[in-house]
């Protein structure tokens, strides 16, 4: 049998990553994206502005003294000149850069103040941050829904083949009109977040008790992608932006099915369902809502957010523990124990303060809720019997 050389075998593994990065190759992009609002062009047009002044005057710094260091070399017998405080050479370097400081800074200013003109908008959207989703408010509209990752679980848990949109698909987009001007104001519920959306040209802190502004008019239909850019904690990989943008028509198509949507949530809200019913609507909303922090088997992360299956051991800080035994969720040697139902509806709808435990009473309407505490009661071996109803949940807030 012939053995293959080392050389050979380098080689051999070389041709196979290239082939297999093919198809990343193609979709490798070594410059900004062009965007589809004015604003997102304007601003790649004086990135290559300021990117093309400056290759202009590396070339010719470089080359000068590539070209000096080749030809006025010691071993050539170049002489130093010999010169002091030539006025010449001190008004040169001192206009040189200057015409190019005003070369960048007319189309740069002209840029900035762009930017910030969001006068006279169409279309207001609050969009507010929380670990690890957004808000979006139509406050004209009188539309509220919040945007969650919609990545299946087996994905993220590497037990499925990984879609295109990996980590950055939604279950509720975004939705603009095309061809309108729409003001953003960007705000935060707990900590820093960063909405940003290369292609519209946009991206803005979310701070909380503070209002930032931002503007888009998208020039053409499509869906538009981005995400939160600021480190916002151990979710900040899963709260992706999804922005859809339709023709003016189609736009209030969804505005008109929007509220249609809201006003049968309301009715469904007003309805008894049966257990069944409510374990397959709480599984679903608890992946969307819950297993961010308790994980989609319930255990939970050691020593920060608690596990849900009864009988699981947890240790965190004092106050933690002591919140977690005085609201009867954890027995006097530390295993969790699923506690009265008044409590447990108390800290979905109010959180527990001082600890990551968000209130979702803002985020969830009572069959939501519903259904997430009869799935947390009920699932990974609960086994309580414990149905709430939307009822229940409203009585509670």
């Amino acid at each position: 049998m012939s053995v293959i050389s080392p050389k050979k075998a380098l080689l051999a593994l070389l041709w196979a990553t290239l082939l297999a990065s093919g198809s990343a190759l193609a979709d490798l992009q070594y410059n900004m994206p062009v965007g589809v609002t004015p604003m997102s062009q304007q601003i790649h047009s004086l990135h290559m502005i300021v990117f093309w002044i400056v290759t202009v005057a590396g070339i010719g710094v470089f080359g000068v003294m590539i070209y000096s260091i080749i030809n006025h070399r010691k071993s050539k017998g170049a002489v130093a000149a010999q010169f002091h405080e030539s006025t010449t050479v001190e008004i040169i370097w001192t206009l040189i850069p200057f015409a190019i400081l005003v070369a960048i800074a007319v189309p740069a200013t002209k840029t900035l103040l762009q930017i910030e003109d969001t006068s006279n908008p169409d279309l207001t959207v609050k969009i507010t941050g929380w670990q690890w989703k957004w808000e979006y408010d139509y406050p004209k509209q009188g539309i509220r829904f919040f945007s969650n990752l919609s990545t299946p679980q087996d994905e993220i848990d590497n037990k499925a083949k990984k879609d295109k949109h990996y980590l950055r698909e939604v279950d509720n987009p975004l939705v603009l009109p095309v061809g309108k001007k729409v003001r953003f104001l960007t705000t935060s519920h707990d900590v820093i977040h960063s909405w940003w959306v290369p292609d519209l040209g946009i991206k803005k802190d979310a701070i909380p008790g503070y209002i930032n502004k931002a503007w888009a008019k998208i020039e053409k239909p499509g869906t538009y992608r981005g995400q939160c850019a600021e480190l916002c904690g151990k979710g900040h990989a899963f709260m992706p932006i999804v922005v859809v943008a339709k023709t003016e028509k189609n736009f209030e198509k969804w505005v008109a099915a929007q509220k249609q949507k809201e006003a049968a949530a309301a009715a469904a809200s007003g309805k008894s369902y049966s257990k069944d019913e409510l374990m397959a609507m709480g599984k679903k909303n608890f992946v969307a809502h819950c297993a961010a922090c308790h994980q989609a088997n319930g255990e939970g992360i050691p020593g920060t957010f608690p596990p849900l299956r009864q009988g699981h051991s947890f240790s965190a800080s004092p106050t933690m523990m002591k919140d977690l035994k005085d609201l009867g969720f954890m027995t006097d040697d530390n295993k969790i124990h699923m506690g009265p139902i008044k409590n447990h509806l108390h800290i979905v709808l109010h959180g527990i303060e001082g600890t990551a435990m968000q209130a979702f009473a803002q985020q969830l309407n009572d069959l939501e809720i519903a259904s997430i505490v009869t799935y947390e009661r009920n699932a990974w071996g609960n086994n309580t019997g414990d149905v709430i109803q939307p009822s229940d949940v409203k009585a509670a807030r």
